[in-house]
């Protein structure tokens, strides 16, 4: 009866449209043998209807509080929802190992639906960040009955997004394996934890070496946690079996992705969208102004997702659950005073690419570089230069963020731009090509783009970073390395007025893990090694930001 009367009050808060039923009834903990013999646990929630596709979950998180209310709207508009815990979580049996056995497992399930008696012959799956990941495992041999996904906040591989520019996305990484494993602890015992901060994962995000990470994050040693640490080295075999984007081609159902701007997967994701569209699929892009796990790319998922599933799943006999948009369409929210939503017809839009260059005096021109000496400063990893915002697991430190305190150190230097007289649209991808000279070879390459409003505030737009080694990145007869930095794809507006920013530094900690300098494995480093670099900007090292804008009768070309 709660559940109910909770769905209902979401329903009118989330403008969902009007429910095709109010009763359902729901089966808990129902149990399912996999070929390996191991039990899985789900929960089926059926609606009284006489005829209603599918619409499959899989978890690792659980399948009570938000997820119920979830699966109810759902079953509310007239699907019969299946949610099930992933092995080793929520009362699955087996052991959880992260990508290993989805394939297979979500095989076993399907086949489990379609012994069903309430089975239609067509289902779809929904779900954000893992539960993203578990579909693309899927649904290149679901075959048919496949018939819609809705991809959220996620993408077919999480190698690139683990080791973002060879480097390691350790605040991302040991914050998913502590919260994996305070599952595991009583609820009062967590409650307690995040009282207090969560003392243990700060400390463990500051630790070295990083093989000791998990254990004084969580007390015990995080099996996953470790091998991601071993197996960084691009190519490595322990992922060919872990990433599903070479078998994008083989999906023939109609795909949904739903993301926002600082999302920890948006590059991946993009990706996915890009291989789609290159074989001829259709998907359905939504972009916001969201960063992981924030509500108001829930509230997305949940408008944009149901449309989605009705349209592709409900037949004339069943009609559709809601009014999707075109299975063409884009639509993306541009940050920045004048934006908001653009519809497009694909992604990226059509853009003129425009060079912003470093100057002396740390200036930034759209105007090419002149003759002017270096810009330099010392990184020091025993006082790594902090992370600030951006694309973060948890979506209470993530997003923009006022970035002056991380500027007004030493160890970050900046380059501004005049006021704008004309506004500036910037839509699709951004990168950065750097310049630099070190006396270290190991070091790493942090850029970040900025908004900076009338009264001084820096607001991080976009950023990367790029890990740099002999090997990877050898210096010529100068000493100097070119280094192309790939930045977060981004859509904002910077309006009269405001100025561009653009921040270079030697790390974003623990974001990132820090580079100590001295080219010892990732796990095992403990010497850390501080080291000077200079950031050229001349005519034969024109370090610059390279921006994709878009242009109106109203915004003319940057001067």
């Amino acid at each position: 009866m709660l559940d109910a009367l909770a769905a209902g009050l979401a329903a009118v808060a989330l403008r969902l449209p009007p429910p095709r039923t109010r009763r359902v009834s729901v089966t808990r903990d129902i149990a399912l043998r996999v070929r390996d013999g191991v039990l899985l646990r789900a929960d089926h929630y059926a609606p009284n209807l006489p005829a209603a596709p599918t619409v499959l979950i899989r978890t690792p998180y659980g399948r009570a509080g938000p997820m119920r209310l979830l699966c109810r709207l759902a079953a509310e508009q007239g699907f019969h929802v299946v949610i099930q815990s992933c092995r080793g979580t929520g009362g699955s049996g087996g052991e959880f190992e992260p990508l290993v056995h989805e394939r297979d497992d979500g095989m076993d399930t399907l086949d489990w639906l379609r012994r069903q008696r309430w089975w239609t012959g067509a289902f779809g799956m929904f779900g954000a960040s893992y539960q993203g990941f578990v579909q693309w495992a899927l649904a290149a041999d679901a075959g048919p009955q496949l018939r819609a996904m809705v991809a959220v906040a996620t993408a077919s591989t999480t190698r690139d997004s683990t080791y973002a520019g060879e480097s390691f996305a350790l605040d991302t990484v040991l914050t998913w394996a502590e919260l994996l494993q305070a599952q595991t602890v009583p609820w009062l015992a967590r409650q307690w934890e995040l009282k207090r901060g969560q003392p243990r994962l700060t400390a463990a995000l500051s630790h070295l070496p990083l093989v000791e990470a998990d254990r004084v994050a969580t007390g015990v040693t995080v099996p996953f946690f470790q091998q991601w640490l071993r197996h960084h080295t691009p190519h490595a075999d322990y992922w060919r079996s872990r990433v599903f984007d070479d078998r994008l081609h083989l999906v023939t159902a109609p795909v949904a992705m739903i993301s926002g701007w600082h999302d920890i997967f948006l590059p991946a994701q993009l990706r996915d969208y890009a291989a789609l569209r290159a074989v001829g699929a259709r998907p359905r892009l939504v972009v916001g102004p969201w960063t992981h796990g924030s509500p108001g790319m829930f509230v997305a998922a949940l408008r944009e997702g149901l449309g989605w599933l009705g349209t592709h799943l409900c037949d004339e006999r069943s009609g559709d659950v809601t009014d999707a948009p075109a299975d063409t369409a884009v639509r993306v929210h541009v940050g920045g005073a004048g934006g908001g939503w653009r519809d497009l017809p694909d992604w990226p839009p059509p853009a003129e690419v425009v060079r912003w260059h470093l100057h002396p005096g740390g200036v930034l021109r759209a105007a090419e570089p002149v003759p002017s000496p270096p810009d330099g400063f010392w990184y020091d990893p025993a006082d790594p230069t902090p992370s600030l915002g951006g694309p973060l697991l948890v979506a209470q430190r993530a997003g923009p963020f006022d970035n002056r305190p991380i500027e007004a150190r030493p160890d970050v230097l900046t380059w501004t731009s005049e006021p704008l007289t004309a506004g500036i649209e910037v839509v699709g991808p951004v990168r950065a090509q750097i310049y630099l000279r070190s006396d270290l070879r190991y070091l790493d390459v942090f850029v970040r783009l900025c908004d900076v409003d009338a009264r001084g505030r820096s607001w991080n737009i976009c950023d990367g970073l790029v890990r740099l080694d002999p090997q990877r990145f050898p210096a010529d007869d100068t000493d100097t390395v070119a280094v192309s930095v790939e930045m977060w794809p981004t859509a904002h507006r910077f309006a009269p007025g405001r100025r561009l920013r653009l921040q270079v530094s030697g790390g974003a900690h623990p974001r990132y893990a820090r580079n100590p300098g001295t080219g010892e494995p990732l796990g095992e480093a403990v010497t850390l090694r501080s080291g000077f670099r200079e950031i050229m900007h001349d005519p034969k090292c024109p370090s610059a930001v390279v921006l994709p804008v878009v242009h109106s009768a109203s915004q003319p070309p940057p001067s």
